[in-house]
């Protein structure tokens, strides 16, 4: 079992995952290239602070993937797989009632998310257009964290790649196609993801029960798969990691109306400079994606060994890929900011404050990582509390930082939230071993 936490084996797990997830920020970049390179920079902004509400939105419901990734992992240690089809039952119709609430509140939503910022009526207009039709995306977007979230506890990180690139390909070829030919600007970039995670939903979750009926049959008792027990654990892990992602995401927003207090071009710029360190990100993810599997196998098969040689690898890799990013972005960084947009006074902005996506993505490396060892451990209480203390810290700083520096205080209080979100964990990582004692 050892070599399942080898650096080799991580990193055989972990490529499919970096593909894939590689694709995922492009799908932002392409959308900020089309809406960046139109000739009023109000598209951009209305797209980037929609990006930013839908992103909290839906980014609070992670704990579809991240609480399904470690109760699966789990029970894959412990062989118990009739409960891993009952779990998929489970957060599906989770996903039915959340997508229906989410479509049915759309106004009160929408109406919240305007009195946020104050925004010119032409991003009031477009940020509208994009609205209306993002909103329907719901139910594929969610249904895909829950495919993901069941590879990766499976080890077969190749199929949540595919079904996350699948949806990541075709929502910018969709993109394209509706803002290239059919002109539909903001309206297109919104189209494209209601159409490709619809198809990507539909498609990877037939695949699902395919793939199920080989570890088991699938039969559907109302009773095991509503039964008052698992849905009270399933509901204390998901709140806490509701909680969790619902504080990140608030982070991110944060960040976006802060810069939108300064300008909106500092808002269009930052996104471009934000798209990156998200690019980054999400390669960095791929490692802590394929951790959180070994990790709760470990635990579901009480073994302290592949625990403490999957951390310890994990974080070798993490910190080398987070430095040769830094690296990669020293050198092309203003490269990067120009295919994204050619408005002047934009692209001066970006690489005025470039050297922060430079810094960065080695410092964050380490949060990504522990992030994804405690949820495969589903550490969730752990998880929460950290985040808690991270933002809560965050948020002093931002107030303070950019009344007094602007935006290069905005960026000093990310740079801090980044390095809290590791430190606060580590305080934790002793409860993890606990568990396997």
């Amino acid at each position: 079992m050892s070599d399942k936490a080898s650096i080799g084996n991580i990193v055989k797990l972990s490529i499919p995952i970096f593909f894939a997830n590689l694709v995922i920020p492009l799908v932002a970049i392409v959308d900020t290239g089309l809406m960046g390179n139109l000739d009023n920079a109000s598209y951009l902004t209305a797209t980037s602070i929609a990006t930013s509400v839908f992103s909290l939105i839906f980014w609070s419901f992670g704990f579809l993937r991240m609480g399904t990734v470690g109760i699966v992992a789990q029970a894959h240690g412990s062989k118990e797989y009739d409960e891993i089809v009952n779990l998929v039952f489970r957060n599906i119709t989770f996903v039915i009632l959340i997508s229906l609430l989410l479509i049915v509140c759309q106004k009160y939503i929408f109406t919240i998310s305007l009195s946020i910022f104050e925004l010119s009526d032409d991003t009031t207009k477009y940020f509208k257009e994009y609205f209306d039709l993002r909103i329907y995306s719901s139910f594929g977007e969610l249904t895909i964290y829950i495919i993901t979230g069941l590879f990766i506890g499976l080890q077969r990180t190749t199929v949540s790649s595919v079904a996350v690139g699948f949806f990541s390909i075709t929502n910018i070829l969709f993109s394209l196609l509706f803002v290239l030919y059919f002109d539909l600007d903001v309206q297109g970039v919104a189209l494209g993801t209601v159409i490709s995670s619809t198809l990507t939903a539909a498609i990877f979750l037939s695949y699902t029960f395919f793939e199920l009926q080989k570890l088991t049959s699938i039969k559907i008792n109302v009773a095991k798969i509503f039964n008052v027990k698992k849905i009270q654990k399933l509901f204390n892990i998901n709140f806490d990691i509701f909680i969790r992602s619902a504080l990140l995401t608030f982070s991110f927003l944060f960040f976006t109306y802060l810069g939108n207090t300064i300008s909106e071009d500092v808002v269009a710029a930052n996104t471009i400079l934000l798209n990156l360190i998200m690019l980054s990100a999400f390669i960095l993810d791929a490692y802590a994606f394929s951790t959180e599997g070994i990790v709760g196998y470990s635990i579901g098969s009480k073994n302290k060994k592949l625990l403490t040689n999957v951390i310890k690898n994990s974080f070798i890799l993490s910190a080398a890929t987070g430095l040769l990013i830094s690296l990669i972005y020293l050198v092309g960084k203003n490269n990067f900011i120009f295919i994204m947009t050619d408005l002047p006074n934009i692209k001066n902005l970006s690489m005025s404050y470039s050297y922060w996506v430079v810094l960065i993505p080695f410092i964050s490396s380490f949060c990504y990582q522990i992030d994804g060892i405690f949820i495969g451990a589903s550490q969730t209480k752990e998880l929460r509390n950290a985040m808690i203390v991270s933002v809560s810290v965050y948020i002093l700083c931002a107030l303070f930082l950019v009344s007094s520096f602007g935006n290069l205080g905005l960026w000093i209080s990310l740079c801090i939230f980044f390095a809290l979100r590791a430190l606060t964990l580590f305080f934790y990582l002793s409860k993890i071993y606990q568990r396997i004692a």
